[in-house]
């Protein structure tokens, strides 16, 4: 079976590697066309071969409305209507357009500009641009808070930016004080074209008005050929992290960097092509949403935008009645991380739970059937129409591959969507400093807990760490630190030259190598498991380590707890409840007392049985122990 054969060997033959995918024993890939070696050439040879296909689209919004909710709280509630596109074509020429206009603006070669927006075709648009042009693009979330969004713009010293009005409004407008170099400020919004009440020389500019400003350019004497094309050596981001272990870095991402990533990417994804379709939702100021949005664009894909508060017909913004953005675009292609998924396994499951005896029964023997079959490598069609077509449904029904990146995917939840959704899970391995580029499973391996081999354009190696116990001669598998080599590995910190040395490396042939903190094992065939991460692991008062990552991932599956933060050093758990759940607990027993927090009624005045708790924190410790 094509699952059991072997993804990853170690070229020397030794245990702590390096290991290389199978098929690429001999040489690690840089690219997926001769020649194509930078962003720019590779949208433009994107729209060379698929110049009239949809690119990018984004749904037309019908009519917004505040509800009032039956608790006194308002929220808006939008209808949209069809996608509109943009053609590839199309696409190019906006970007160029805008990159020219930008140039015209006093925007330079190989000077940083900053792109601050929610994930929208503006936002590739403005990337491509800044590719064309060789303006490194340095990129943040849009959740960052004031001080963090003013240090990357001041560390990088940007004088342009693109935004949103939204953005602009809330989170810049209050900063701007504090990054005396901004002077220019594009609003990918058409509207409002007058901005009162911002600081004096700053210039704030709609997007389209840069477009048309950079036609006139273009056809007059600043014409294209001018600009100077970017090297395959040249920055071409600068990605500021989350900041959740510190202040944001910003790593620095070269042209073949991106190509070398999502290169490796591309390989993993059976039958990619102009005919799929690929929703995009994630922040694109993240490397997996980024990396995915690319991987499309390469291979002529369409990508149709969303968020997370349209995705679904059930979602916080979709007026009820009207069409989520999965019903109406049908993707075949979609990332998601485990939290969106987690919430997806337990909002069906709780609906499982409704059925009366003879649906649930049903349910759960079809269910169990198809992990049998698909455990033995046979579809189940009969089972996909009958009882799972109205679940896989919620992502539009036509979903072929699901990718799962950003952090750790439970065992429940991976077999969850290959069942229910009728579509393999990926289930990724990589970081920023990789390009997102680490491992992907083949998507015929329906085994959990594993990322898979390592990816045509990198290999991968074990280092001894001897304080956590991982060593590479342990058995029965290889365990240690893992280091990511290759292409696709960046180019360091931005002004980090300290945390440069510490964690990035050049071996004796030249390749550039990445510390990544994390413990992994590498199995018999090859696949990658991450075991556990040098910063996760607390060693407690009596001398126990506690993995806090294991805690978390464990407990976020339980149906009455919405999230949790596990601290240390004493292994504090900090769960937020799932409302609706404990209040149904609640009402099912006649416990004595409960929380004011729960309304201060006496039809809920009652504590959760102290049975389910310990019961939960008996799991809870087991899990969270190393080695177990």
């Amino acid at each position: 079976m094509l699952a059991k054969r072997a993804k990853a060997r170690s070229v020397l033959g030794q245990p702590e590697g390096p290991y290389r995918a199978v098929s690429s024993m001999k040489k690690l890939v840089t690219s997926l066309h001769p020649g194509v070696d930078t962003l720019d050439k590779m949208f433009e040879y994107a729209a060379m071969r698929f110049p009239h296909r949809d690119c990018l689209g984004t749904r037309e919004v019908i009519s917004e409305e505040d509800e009032r909710q039956s608790n006194g709280k308002v929220f808006k509630k939008v209808i949209l209507g069809e996608y509109r596109w943009l053609s590839y074509k199309d696409t190019l020429t906006a970007a160029s357009h805008l990159g020219s206009g930008l140039a015209a603006l006093g925007q330079r070669p190989k000077t940083n500009i900053a792109i601050f927006c929610e994930t929208r075709a503006e936002w590739i648009i403005a990337a491509q641009a800044c590719f064309t042009y060789n303006f490194p693009l340095v990129t943040m979330y849009s959740t960052l808070g004031g001080p963090a969004i003013a240090h990357g713009l001041n560390e990088t010293q940007v004088t342009h930016i693109i935004t949103s009005r939204e953005l602009l409004e809330t989170r810049l407008k209050a900063i701007l004080t504090d990054v005396p170099r901004l002077q220019h400020i594009i609003v990918v919004d058409n509207a409002p074209t007058a901005w009162p009440s911002y600081p004096r020389g700053i210039s704030i500019h709609n997007m389209a008005a840069v477009q048309k400003l950079g036609a006139r350019h273009e056809n007059g004497r600043f014409s294209t050929r001018e600009h100077k094309a970017p090297l395959p050596s040249d920055i071409a981001v600068i990605m500021y992290t989350s900041g959740s272990t510190g202040i944001p870095k910003g790593v620095m991402i070269s042209h073949s960097n991106i190509i070398a990533g999502i290169t490796g990417m591309a390989e993993r994804i059976p039958n990619l092509c102009e005919e799929d379709t690929y929703i995009g939702y994630l922040p694109l100021a993240h490397v997996l949403e980024l990396s995915a949005e690319l991987v499309c664009v390469s291979h002529g894909c369409r990508i149709g935008y969303s968020s997370p508060q349209t995705l679904a017909d059930q979602s916080t913004k979709i007026k009820k009645g009207s069409k989520g953005d999965t019903s109406m675009l049908q993707p075949t292609l979609m990332a998601a991380v485990p939290e969106i998924m987690d919430r997806i396994y337990k909002n069906v499951m709780t609906k499982v739970e409704e059925m009366n005896c003879v649906q649930r029964t049903l349910f759960i023997l079809a269910y169990n059937y198809k992990l049998e079959q698909l455990a033995k490598g046979y579809s189940t069609p009969l089972c996909d129409r009958l009882v799972f077509r109205k679940v896989r449904s919620l992502l539009g029904g036509r979903t072929r591959v699901l990718l799962s990146g950003g952090a750790p995917l439970s065992a429940a939840t991976q077999r969850f969507m290959n069942v229910c959704f009728c579509c393999p899970v990926g289930q990724g391995y990589g970081l920023t400093e990789t390009c997102g580029a680490g491992t992907i499973s083949e998507l015929w391996d329906y085994s959990t807990g594993r990322v898979g081999g390592p990816l045509v354009c990198c290999e991968i190696k074990l280092k001894d760490w001897v304080e956590g116990g991982y060593r590479s001669t342990d058995k029965p598998y290889p365990r240690g630190e893992i280091l990511i080599g290759g292409p696709n590995v960046t180019m360091g910190y931005y002004k980090k030259d300290a945390k440069n040395q510490e964690d990035f490396f050049v071996d004796e042939n030249g390749q550039r190598w990445f510390s990544t903190g994390d413990i992994g094992e590498f199995q018999e065939d090859g696949c990658l498991k991450i075991i556990d991460r040098k910063k996760d692991l607390v060693k407690l008062q009596a001398g126990e380590y506690v993995s806090l990552g294991k805690v978390e991932a464990m407990l976020k599956n339980c149906p009455l707890i919405d999230n949790i933060c596990a601290y240390a050093n004493r292994c504090v758990r900090i769960p937020l409840a799932q409302l609706d759940k404990i209040k149904h607990l609640a009402t099912q027993s006649a416990f004595t007392s409960i929380c004011g927090e729960m309304g201060h009624s006496e039809e809920f005045s009652r504590d959760i049985p102290e049975s389910a708790v310990s019961g939960i924190t008996t799991e809870w410790k087991h899990l969270g122990r190393t080695g177990t």
